[in-house]
Protein backbone atom coordinates (compact mmCIF):
# COMPACT_ATOMS: atom_id res chain seq x y z
CA UNK A 1 0.00 0.00 0.00
CA UNK A 2 1.33 3.68 -0.89
CA UNK A 3 0.92 6.12 1.67
CA UNK A 4 1.88 9.90 1.97
CA UNK A 5 2.20 11.99 4.73
CA UNK A 6 1.95 15.79 5.45
CA UNK A 7 4.84 15.80 8.17
CA UNK A 8 4.15 18.80 10.25
CA UNK A 9 6.46 20.99 12.64
CA UNK A 10 9.62 19.91 10.45
CA UNK A 11 11.35 21.06 7.15
CA UNK A 12 10.37 17.82 5.42
CA UNK A 13 7.64 18.24 3.18
CA UNK A 14 6.06 14.90 2.18
CA UNK A 15 6.40 11.61 3.09
CA UNK A 16 5.55 8.70 0.72
CA UNK A 17 5.42 5.25 2.22
CA UNK A 18 4.89 1.73 0.65
CA UNK A 19 4.06 -0.49 3.05
CA UNK A 20 3.10 -4.45 2.58
CA UNK A 21 1.91 -7.13 5.30
CA UNK A 22 2.73 -4.47 8.19
CA UNK A 23 6.58 -3.98 6.83
CA UNK A 24 8.11 -1.11 5.43
CA UNK A 25 9.32 -1.63 2.25
CA UNK A 26 10.32 1.95 0.76
CA UNK A 27 10.05 5.73 2.41
CA UNK A 28 10.83 8.54 -0.07
CA UNK A 29 11.19 12.17 2.13
CA UNK A 30 10.84 15.59 0.12
CA UNK A 31 12.27 18.08 1.63
CA UNK A 32 14.59 18.40 5.06
CA UNK A 33 18.17 17.22 5.41
CA UNK A 34 18.53 15.05 2.45
CA UNK A 35 21.41 12.52 3.76
CA UNK A 36 20.02 12.24 6.68
CA UNK A 37 16.92 10.94 5.33
CA UNK A 38 17.94 8.96 2.63
CA UNK A 39 20.05 7.28 5.31
CA UNK A 40 17.09 6.76 7.51
CA UNK A 41 14.74 5.80 5.15
CA UNK A 42 17.41 3.20 3.95
CA UNK A 43 17.70 1.28 7.62
CA UNK A 44 13.99 1.58 8.15
CA UNK A 45 13.65 -0.75 4.84
CA UNK A 46 12.61 -4.21 6.25
CA UNK A 47 11.36 -3.41 9.36
CA UNK A 48 8.07 -3.76 10.79
CA UNK A 49 5.37 -0.90 10.85
CA UNK A 50 5.41 -1.21 15.16
CA UNK A 51 9.80 -1.64 15.11
CA UNK A 52 9.91 1.86 13.27
CA UNK A 53 7.07 3.23 15.95
CA UNK A 54 9.12 2.13 18.45
CA UNK A 55 12.43 3.32 17.25
CA UNK A 56 11.37 6.86 16.04
CA UNK A 57 8.30 7.86 18.25
CA UNK A 58 9.40 10.62 20.54
CA UNK A 59 12.68 11.77 19.17
CA UNK A 60 13.30 15.40 18.95
CA UNK A 61 14.87 17.98 16.92
CA UNK A 62 16.71 20.80 18.82
CA UNK A 63 13.75 22.47 20.86
CA UNK A 64 11.27 21.69 18.56
CA UNK A 65 8.79 19.15 19.98
CA UNK A 66 8.83 16.47 17.24
CA UNK A 67 11.53 15.98 14.22
CA UNK A 68 11.77 14.36 11.13
CA UNK A 69 11.78 10.49 12.92
CA UNK A 70 9.30 11.07 15.32
CA UNK A 71 6.96 12.17 12.02
CA UNK A 72 7.97 8.92 10.45
CA UNK A 73 6.19 7.37 13.22
CA UNK A 74 3.25 9.76 13.45
CA UNK A 75 3.37 8.71 10.29
CA UNK A 76 2.83 4.85 10.44
CA UNK A 77 0.55 5.24 13.31
CA UNK A 78 -1.73 6.96 11.32
CA UNK A 79 -1.56 4.34 8.93
CA UNK A 80 -2.17 1.64 10.90
CA UNK A 81 -4.99 3.67 12.46
CA UNK A 82 -6.54 4.17 9.26
CA UNK A 83 -6.03 0.60 7.90
CA UNK A 84 -7.55 -0.56 10.76
CA UNK A 85 -10.87 1.23 9.91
Amino acid sequence: MKYEYTPKGVCSRKMIFEVEDGIVRSLTVEGGCNGNLQGISSLLIGLSVDDVIKRLEGIKCGMKPTSCPDQIAQALKTLKTESAE
